[in-house]
Protein backbone atom coordinates (compact mmCIF):
# COMPACT_ATOMS: atom_id res chain seq x y z
CA UNK A 1 0.00 0.00 0.00
CA UNK A 2 1.22 3.65 -0.78
CA UNK A 3 1.27 5.93 2.64
CA UNK A 4 2.06 9.30 2.27
CA UNK A 5 3.72 10.15 5.18
CA UNK A 6 4.08 13.94 6.62
CA UNK A 7 5.74 15.29 9.37
CA UNK A 8 7.40 18.52 10.49
CA UNK A 9 10.36 17.56 12.94
CA UNK A 10 13.41 18.52 12.81
CA UNK A 11 15.39 17.18 15.66
CA UNK A 12 16.59 13.72 16.26
CA UNK A 13 15.28 12.98 19.71
CA UNK A 14 12.18 10.78 21.13
CA UNK A 15 10.11 12.14 18.35
CA UNK A 16 12.63 11.23 15.91
CA UNK A 17 12.60 7.52 17.04
CA UNK A 18 8.66 7.33 17.39
CA UNK A 19 8.77 7.95 13.04
CA UNK A 20 11.81 5.93 12.66
CA UNK A 21 9.87 3.25 14.70
CA UNK A 22 6.69 3.34 12.94
CA UNK A 23 8.67 4.10 9.20
CA UNK A 24 10.25 0.54 9.77
CA UNK A 25 7.32 -1.51 11.03
CA UNK A 26 5.23 -0.25 7.52
CA UNK A 27 8.56 -0.90 5.47
CA UNK A 28 9.06 -4.65 6.67
CA UNK A 29 5.15 -4.86 5.92
CA UNK A 30 5.46 -4.37 2.44
CA UNK A 31 4.11 -0.82 2.03
CA UNK A 32 5.49 2.02 0.02
CA UNK A 33 6.34 5.36 1.92
CA UNK A 34 6.84 8.85 0.15
CA UNK A 35 8.02 11.84 3.16
CA UNK A 36 6.89 15.43 3.14
CA UNK A 37 9.24 16.04 5.82
CA UNK A 38 12.21 18.43 6.96
CA UNK A 39 15.86 16.96 5.66
CA UNK A 40 17.78 18.50 8.91
CA UNK A 41 17.96 15.30 10.82
CA UNK A 42 19.39 12.94 8.26
CA UNK A 43 23.55 13.30 9.29
CA UNK A 44 22.48 14.70 12.81
CA UNK A 45 23.66 12.88 16.22
CA UNK A 46 21.10 11.47 18.68
CA UNK A 47 19.82 14.71 20.43
CA UNK A 48 20.35 17.15 17.75
CA UNK A 49 17.75 19.71 18.34
CA UNK A 50 17.11 20.84 14.62
CA UNK A 51 19.63 23.45 14.42
CA UNK A 52 18.68 26.45 12.08
CA UNK A 53 14.67 26.12 12.71
CA UNK A 54 15.91 26.06 16.91
CA UNK A 55 17.56 29.32 15.93
CA UNK A 56 15.20 31.24 14.52
CA UNK A 57 12.99 30.50 17.05
CA UNK A 58 14.77 31.53 20.07
CA UNK A 59 15.41 34.89 17.66
CA UNK A 60 12.88 35.89 16.48
CA UNK A 61 9.74 37.23 18.05
CA UNK A 62 6.70 34.52 19.23
CA UNK A 63 4.34 36.22 16.83
CA UNK A 64 6.24 36.01 14.17
CA UNK A 65 7.62 33.05 14.38
CA UNK A 66 4.70 31.04 14.90
CA UNK A 67 3.12 32.91 11.25
CA UNK A 68 6.17 31.99 9.94
CA UNK A 69 4.94 28.25 10.82
CA UNK A 70 1.67 28.96 9.52
CA UNK A 71 3.09 29.80 6.10
CA UNK A 72 5.60 27.19 5.93
CA UNK A 73 2.18 24.73 6.01
CA UNK A 74 0.97 27.10 2.36
CA UNK A 75 4.48 25.54 1.06
CA UNK A 76 3.92 22.38 2.45
CA UNK A 77 0.35 22.19 0.77
CA UNK A 78 2.12 22.71 -2.63
CA UNK A 79 4.51 19.54 -1.55
CA UNK A 80 1.69 17.30 -0.54
CA UNK A 81 0.01 18.69 -4.19
CA UNK A 82 2.70 17.40 -5.48
CA UNK A 83 3.14 14.34 -4.17
CA UNK A 84 -0.67 13.31 -3.91
CA UNK A 85 -0.61 13.85 -7.81
CA UNK A 86 2.83 11.89 -8.30
CA UNK A 87 3.07 9.06 -5.88
CA UNK A 88 -1.07 8.65 -5.61
CA UNK A 89 -0.73 7.45 -1.78
CA UNK A 90 -3.65 5.23 -0.50
CA UNK A 91 -4.04 7.90 2.31
CA UNK A 92 -1.92 10.58 4.00
CA UNK A 93 -0.14 9.55 7.80
CA UNK A 94 0.15 12.99 9.57
CA UNK A 95 1.92 13.49 12.83
CA UNK A 96 0.01 16.27 14.19
CA UNK A 97 1.88 19.75 14.94
CA UNK A 98 0.86 23.59 15.59
CA UNK A 99 -0.13 25.78 12.42
CA UNK A 100 -0.40 22.66 10.07
CA UNK A 101 -3.94 22.49 8.55
CA UNK A 102 -1.78 21.61 5.05
CA UNK A 103 -2.49 17.82 5.10
CA UNK A 104 -6.19 18.49 5.71
CA UNK A 105 -6.61 20.69 2.81
CA UNK A 106 -5.01 18.13 0.76
CA UNK A 107 -7.48 15.76 2.46
CA UNK A 108 -10.55 17.92 1.36
CA UNK A 109 -9.00 17.94 -2.04
CA UNK A 110 -8.05 15.00 -3.42
CA UNK A 111 -10.56 12.95 -0.83
CA UNK A 112 -7.87 11.07 0.26
CA UNK A 113 -8.17 9.68 4.04
CA UNK A 114 -5.78 11.25 6.38
CA UNK A 115 -4.87 9.49 9.84
CA UNK A 116 -3.86 12.05 12.28
CA UNK A 117 -1.17 10.71 14.81
CA UNK A 118 -1.51 13.03 17.73
CA UNK A 119 1.19 13.21 20.71
CA UNK A 120 0.36 16.02 22.60
CA UNK A 121 -2.33 18.98 23.11
CA UNK A 122 0.16 21.46 21.62
CA UNK A 123 -1.42 24.66 22.29
CA UNK A 124 -1.69 23.97 25.57
CA UNK A 125 2.15 22.35 25.94
CA UNK A 126 3.17 25.41 23.97
CA UNK A 127 1.81 27.76 26.15
CA UNK A 128 3.14 26.18 29.29
CA UNK A 129 6.70 25.62 28.66
CA UNK A 130 7.86 27.77 25.30
CA UNK A 131 5.18 30.47 25.08
CA UNK A 132 2.60 31.12 22.65
CA UNK A 133 1.62 34.32 21.81
CA UNK A 134 -1.39 33.74 18.97
CA UNK A 135 -3.13 31.48 21.31
CA UNK A 136 -6.42 31.72 20.42
CA UNK A 137 -5.81 31.62 16.59
CA UNK A 138 -3.51 28.58 17.62
CA UNK A 139 -6.49 26.79 19.33
CA UNK A 140 -8.38 27.36 16.30
CA UNK A 141 -6.47 25.82 13.80
CA UNK A 142 -5.74 23.08 16.41
CA UNK A 143 -9.30 22.29 16.63
CA UNK A 144 -10.06 22.59 12.92
CA UNK A 145 -7.71 20.31 12.16
CA UNK A 146 -8.26 17.79 14.55
CA UNK A 147 -11.69 17.59 14.26
CA UNK A 148 -11.26 17.63 9.85
CA UNK A 149 -8.89 14.98 9.99
CA UNK A 150 -10.23 11.00 9.04
CA UNK A 151 -8.92 9.94 12.07
CA UNK A 152 -7.14 10.36 14.72
CA UNK A 153 -4.77 8.07 17.06
CA UNK A 154 -3.92 9.95 20.20
CA UNK A 155 -1.37 8.26 22.35
CA UNK A 156 -3.24 7.91 25.74
CA UNK A 157 -6.54 7.75 26.60
CA UNK A 158 -5.96 10.84 28.61
CA UNK A 159 -5.14 12.77 25.82
CA UNK A 160 -8.20 11.37 23.60
CA UNK A 161 -10.31 13.54 26.35
CA UNK A 162 -8.90 16.40 24.80
CA UNK A 163 -10.13 15.53 21.50
CA UNK A 164 -13.10 14.29 22.68
CA UNK A 165 -13.55 18.26 24.70
CA UNK A 166 -13.36 20.08 20.96
CA UNK A 167 -15.97 18.21 19.45
CA UNK A 168 -13.69 15.09 18.04
CA UNK A 169 -16.43 12.46 17.47
CA UNK A 170 -16.09 8.95 19.66
CA UNK A 171 -15.78 6.87 16.04
CA UNK A 172 -13.10 9.04 14.76
CA UNK A 173 -10.48 8.49 17.84
CA UNK A 174 -8.46 5.08 18.47
CA UNK A 175 -5.74 5.26 21.36
CA UNK A 176 -2.71 3.74 20.46
CA UNK A 177 0.11 3.96 22.85
CA UNK A 178 3.79 3.83 21.74
CA UNK A 179 5.38 0.75 21.64
CA UNK A 180 8.90 -1.64 21.53
CA UNK A 181 10.25 -3.17 18.30
CA UNK A 182 9.11 -6.60 18.06
CA UNK A 183 12.98 -7.95 17.74
CA UNK A 184 13.82 -6.46 20.58
CA UNK A 185 11.41 -7.95 22.55
CA UNK A 186 11.94 -11.66 20.86
CA UNK A 187 15.14 -10.89 22.75
CA UNK A 188 14.42 -9.65 25.89
CA UNK A 189 11.77 -12.63 26.18
CA UNK A 190 14.49 -15.33 25.39
CA UNK A 191 16.85 -14.02 28.77
CA UNK A 192 15.58 -14.96 31.49
CA UNK A 193 15.99 -12.38 34.81
CA UNK A 194 19.06 -12.79 36.22
CA UNK A 195 18.37 -12.84 40.38
CA UNK A 196 21.79 -12.51 42.59
CA UNK A 197 23.53 -10.55 39.63
CA UNK A 198 27.49 -9.05 40.91
CA UNK A 199 25.35 -5.60 40.50
CA UNK A 200 21.53 -4.38 41.59
CA UNK A 201 21.40 -1.91 38.46
CA UNK A 202 19.29 1.46 38.97
CA UNK A 203 18.95 3.10 35.84
CA UNK A 204 17.11 6.53 33.94
CA UNK A 205 17.02 7.67 30.49
CA UNK A 206 16.38 11.24 29.01
CA UNK A 207 17.04 14.75 30.03
CA UNK A 208 17.54 15.01 33.60
CA UNK A 209 15.59 17.75 35.35
CA UNK A 210 15.89 19.01 39.17
CA UNK A 211 12.27 18.06 39.68
CA UNK A 212 13.22 14.07 38.78
CA UNK A 213 14.31 14.09 42.02
CA UNK A 214 18.06 12.18 40.99
CA UNK A 215 19.66 13.98 43.65
CA UNK A 216 17.24 11.99 45.91
CA UNK A 217 18.13 8.43 44.38
CA UNK A 218 22.15 9.42 44.89
CA UNK A 219 21.53 9.96 48.29
CA UNK A 220 19.29 6.05 48.19
CA UNK A 221 22.67 4.60 46.98
CA UNK A 222 24.98 6.19 49.83
CA UNK A 223 22.37 5.08 52.35
CA UNK A 224 22.88 1.81 51.08
CA UNK A 225 26.39 1.67 49.80
CA UNK A 226 27.10 -1.14 51.24
CA UNK A 227 24.91 -3.14 49.33
CA UNK A 228 26.48 -3.81 45.14
CA UNK A 229 24.41 -0.80 43.58
CA UNK A 230 24.95 1.03 40.89
CA UNK A 231 23.11 3.93 39.21
CA UNK A 232 23.05 4.62 35.40
CA UNK A 233 21.98 7.56 34.20
CA UNK A 234 22.03 8.21 30.56
CA UNK A 235 21.00 11.45 28.53
CA UNK A 236 22.22 15.26 29.53
CA UNK A 237 20.39 17.60 32.20
CA UNK A 238 21.65 21.09 32.95
CA UNK A 239 22.05 19.58 36.94
CA UNK A 240 24.99 17.00 35.57
CA UNK A 241 27.66 18.41 37.56
CA UNK A 242 25.47 19.17 40.84
CA UNK A 243 24.73 15.61 40.40
CA UNK A 244 28.78 14.59 39.99
CA UNK A 245 29.33 16.36 42.66
CA UNK A 246 27.18 15.10 45.16
CA UNK A 247 28.11 11.72 44.33
CA UNK A 248 31.80 12.55 44.89
CA UNK A 249 31.20 14.23 48.15
CA UNK A 250 28.92 11.18 49.34
CA UNK A 251 32.07 8.60 48.59
CA UNK A 252 30.08 6.91 46.03
CA UNK A 253 31.47 8.11 42.81
CA UNK A 254 32.37 5.00 42.05
CA UNK A 255 28.80 3.77 42.11
CA UNK A 256 27.11 6.18 39.68
CA UNK A 257 27.90 6.49 35.91
CA UNK A 258 26.59 9.53 33.71
CA UNK A 259 26.52 7.98 30.15
CA UNK A 260 25.02 11.16 28.73
CA UNK A 261 24.08 11.38 25.16
CA UNK A 262 24.64 8.39 23.56
CA UNK A 263 23.53 6.79 20.15
CA UNK A 264 19.55 4.89 20.06
CA UNK A 265 21.24 1.26 19.58
CA UNK A 266 23.86 2.31 23.23
CA UNK A 267 20.58 3.43 25.47
CA UNK A 268 19.48 0.41 24.72
CA UNK A 269 22.53 -1.74 25.73
CA UNK A 270 22.21 0.53 28.58
CA UNK A 271 18.62 0.13 29.51
CA UNK A 272 18.82 -4.35 28.80
CA UNK A 273 21.09 -3.87 32.55
CA UNK A 274 18.54 -1.88 34.54
CA UNK A 275 17.20 -3.95 37.02
CA UNK A 276 15.37 -1.29 38.49
CA UNK A 277 14.15 1.52 36.33
CA UNK A 278 13.21 5.27 37.23
CA UNK A 279 10.04 7.11 35.43
CA UNK A 280 10.12 10.21 38.29
CA UNK A 281 7.83 12.27 36.19
CA UNK A 282 5.79 12.73 32.82
CA UNK A 283 3.10 15.08 31.51
CA UNK A 284 -0.47 14.19 32.36
CA UNK A 285 -1.16 13.18 28.79
CA UNK A 286 2.37 11.25 27.55
CA UNK A 287 2.83 7.47 26.49
CA UNK A 288 6.23 7.95 27.67
CA UNK A 289 8.69 5.68 25.02
CA UNK A 290 11.55 5.02 27.37
CA UNK A 291 8.55 3.07 29.50
CA UNK A 292 7.87 0.56 27.40
CA UNK A 293 11.79 -0.19 26.68
CA UNK A 294 11.83 -0.47 30.47
CA UNK A 295 9.03 -3.32 30.42
CA UNK A 296 10.15 -5.30 27.39
CA UNK A 297 13.76 -5.65 29.63
CA UNK A 298 11.76 -6.53 32.95
CA UNK A 299 12.79 -3.71 35.23
CA UNK A 300 11.24 -3.02 38.05
CA UNK A 301 9.36 0.19 37.30
CA UNK A 302 9.17 2.89 39.71
CA UNK A 303 6.67 5.34 38.07
CA UNK A 304 3.71 8.11 39.30
CA UNK A 305 0.52 7.52 39.70
CA UNK A 306 -1.43 9.00 36.36
CA UNK A 307 -4.32 8.19 34.87
CA UNK A 308 -2.23 7.90 31.84
CA UNK A 309 0.43 5.66 33.23
CA UNK A 310 -2.35 3.29 34.77
CA UNK A 311 -3.26 2.69 30.73
CA UNK A 312 -0.22 0.96 30.60
CA UNK A 313 1.01 -0.15 33.70
CA UNK A 314 -0.72 -1.92 36.89
CA UNK A 315 -0.09 -3.03 40.42
CA UNK A 316 1.19 -6.03 39.09
CA UNK A 317 3.56 -4.68 36.87
CA UNK A 318 5.12 -1.57 38.66
CA UNK A 319 5.74 0.57 41.70
CA UNK A 320 3.68 3.50 41.75
CA UNK A 321 4.54 6.51 44.27
CA UNK A 322 2.26 10.07 45.03
CA UNK A 323 2.60 11.92 42.04
CA UNK A 324 4.73 14.79 43.03
CA UNK A 325 5.81 13.49 45.86
CA UNK A 326 9.62 13.20 45.98
CA UNK A 327 9.63 11.23 49.77
CA UNK A 328 6.91 8.42 48.29
CA UNK A 329 8.95 8.40 45.39
CA UNK A 330 12.46 7.37 47.12
CA UNK A 331 10.50 5.24 49.85
CA UNK A 332 9.53 3.08 46.53
CA UNK A 333 12.99 3.13 44.99
CA UNK A 334 14.45 1.85 48.86
CA UNK A 335 11.57 -0.70 48.79
CA UNK A 336 12.94 -2.26 45.13
CA UNK A 337 16.35 -2.00 46.42
CA UNK A 338 15.51 -3.77 49.50
CA UNK A 339 13.02 -6.37 47.68
CA UNK A 340 14.93 -6.78 44.29
CA UNK A 341 15.24 -10.95 44.65
CA UNK A 342 11.52 -10.84 45.83
CA UNK A 343 10.01 -9.08 42.87
CA UNK A 344 10.91 -11.48 39.70
CA UNK A 345 6.64 -11.98 39.01
CA UNK A 346 6.50 -8.12 39.31
CA UNK A 347 9.60 -8.22 36.44
CA UNK A 348 8.26 -11.04 34.31
CA UNK A 349 4.72 -9.68 34.33
CA UNK A 350 5.80 -6.35 32.92
CA UNK A 351 8.02 -8.43 30.17
CA UNK A 352 4.59 -10.39 29.56
CA UNK A 353 2.26 -7.45 29.33
CA UNK A 354 3.85 -5.81 26.60
CA UNK A 355 3.16 -8.85 24.41
CA UNK A 356 -0.73 -9.00 26.06
CA UNK A 357 -1.30 -5.51 25.77
CA UNK A 358 0.40 -4.93 22.17
CA UNK A 359 3.32 -2.69 22.71
CA UNK A 360 4.52 -3.05 19.56
CA UNK A 361 5.59 -0.31 17.07
CA UNK A 362 4.84 -3.60 14.32
CA UNK A 363 1.25 -4.26 15.65
CA UNK A 364 0.40 -0.64 16.21
CA UNK A 365 1.58 -0.18 11.82
CA UNK A 366 -1.15 -3.17 11.15
CA UNK A 367 -3.64 -1.14 13.18
CA UNK A 368 -3.02 2.00 11.15
CA UNK A 369 -4.06 0.13 8.02
CA UNK A 370 -6.96 -1.96 9.53
CA UNK A 371 -7.97 1.40 10.35
CA UNK A 372 -7.81 2.97 7.34
CA UNK A 373 -9.24 -0.25 5.32
CA UNK A 374 -12.74 0.33 7.77
CA UNK A 375 -12.45 3.75 7.05
CA UNK A 376 -12.40 3.07 3.22
CA UNK A 377 -15.07 -0.01 3.08
CA UNK A 378 -16.95 2.57 4.99
CA UNK A 379 -17.05 4.99 2.79
CA UNK A 380 -17.45 3.19 -0.31
CA UNK A 381 -20.94 2.44 1.32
Amino acid sequence: MKILYHHRIASKDGQFVHVEELTNAFLEQGHELKFIAPSLNDNSDFGHDGGFVTKLKKQLPRALYELLELSYSFWIFVKLVIAIKQFKPKFIYERYNLYQPAGIWASKLFKIPLILEVNAPLVEERSRYSGLSLVKFAKWIENYTWKNATHTLPVTDVLADHLRNVGVKESNITVIHNGVNQPFIDEMLAKPIQQDKKDIVIGFTGFIHPWHGMDKAIDAIAKYKALPLKLICVGDGNILPELKAQAEALGISDKIEFAGLVTRDKVLDYVEQFDIALQPDVTAYASPLKMFEYMAVGSVIIAPEYPNIREILSDETALFFEKGNQTSFIEKLEYAIEHINELEVLRTAVKSSVIEKQFIWQENAKRIVKLFETEHSTQKR
